[in-house]
């Protein structure tokens, strides 16, 4: 439903996105993330036809965005950075202009209207102008206006940028429910937004795609991945002989919050062989955790050895 193939644009000799290649599939969430300059708005953008590729092209539902553009609009719902209104309008006056642009009219235009109205809690600013709104109303509103029309494709871009921690989990139950017959990508730098909404990662920096796969695939690619981490007080004797354990590569301790986490040795399995030892010592574990991996360590990663490399040029 997403299709982008050597997508890119240039800005002089700077390649702002280049050579981007990504499938969204109906079902697939997908998180753009990345740095700040990595690209993600620019390639958002284009996808969503507001901004001329250089090269390549995009598709939504098998329209090409520029050679089709109504098309692929029609089939798209769109959340720019910054949730872009008219703060002359009031909220109501607004849903109902945008109403109007997709067709919706009549009884079945008044229903999306309520629908969407309950659902993204805005009846107490109904009357209120835009530009008075809070950050996170105006988030609200713009998002609101996006799945007006009951897109099969939707570009988000920071959804959750200005709410509160509840309105945030809200959101994220809305797109994981829409997202059962959707292709939808998500701008975020969040990553617990991505764990809480997405199935997808897709990691860009310096414009170039640098990794993809299911949250869980990259997780795997953490120095963590197979991990054991514990915490229990005076282990400094279980931790010297952990060490010693020709399956175990390192001991580390977080000198803030006093956790062990315990590296295996070619991705060996430890985790039997940690807890029998700390019986063993009788050490009174109060946490004990087998690490999946941390996508934080992942992202770091990729994004540090992508700034080492030179700025790409035409």
């Amino acid at each position: 439903m997403i299709r982008t193939e050597n997508l890119g644009k240039r800005y002089g000799r700077l390649d702002a996105v280049a050579a981007l290649d990504l499938r969204v599939a109906p079902g697939q969430v997908l998180a753009l993330l990345g740095p700040n300059g990595a690209g993600k708005t620019t390639s958002m953008r284009m996808i969503a036809g507001f901004l001329q590729p250089t090269t390549g092209r995009a598709m939504v539902c098998g329209y090409d965005v520029v050679r089709e553009p109504i098309k692929a609009r029609r089939a798209l719902g769109y959340l720019p950075e910054g949730a872009p209104s008219y703060g002359e309008l009031s909220v109501a006056e607004f849903l109902a202009f945008a109403a109007r642009v997709r067709g919706l009219t009549g009884i079945s235009g008044a229903r999306r209207m309520d629908d969407m109205i309950e659902r993204l809690q805005l009846q107490p600013v109904l009357a209120q102008g835009i530009e008075t709104l809070s950050k996170g109303y105006r988030r609200r509103v713009c998002l609101a206006q996006a799945l007006l029309h009951d897109p099969p494709v939707l570009i988000l871009d920071e959804p959750t940028d200005g709410l509160d921690p509840n309105q945030q989990r809200e959101v994220h139950a809305l797109i994981r429910g829409m997202a059962r017959d959707r292709a939808i990508i998500v701008s975020t730098h969040a990553l617990d937004e991505v764990r809480a909404a997405c199935n997808r990662v897709a990691i860009l920096a310096k414009g170039r795609l640098r990794a993809e796969g299911t949250p869980a695939e990259l997780e795997s690619r953490s120095r963590y991945h197979g991990a054991v981490s514990f915490r229990a007080p005076a282990s400094a004797l279980a931790r010297e002989l952990l060490a010693r354990q020709p399956e175990i590569d390192t001991v580390e301790v977080d000198a803030i919050d006093g956790r062990t986490t315990v590296f295996p040795r070619d991705g060996q399995d430890i985790f039997q062989i940690v807890v029998k030892l700390l019986a063993e010592q009788r050490v009174r574990i109060e946490e004990l955790q087998l690490e999946r991996g941390r996508l934080e360590d992942v992202f770091r990663q990729i994004t540090d050895e992508a700034g080492a490399e030179p700025a790409v040029a035409a």
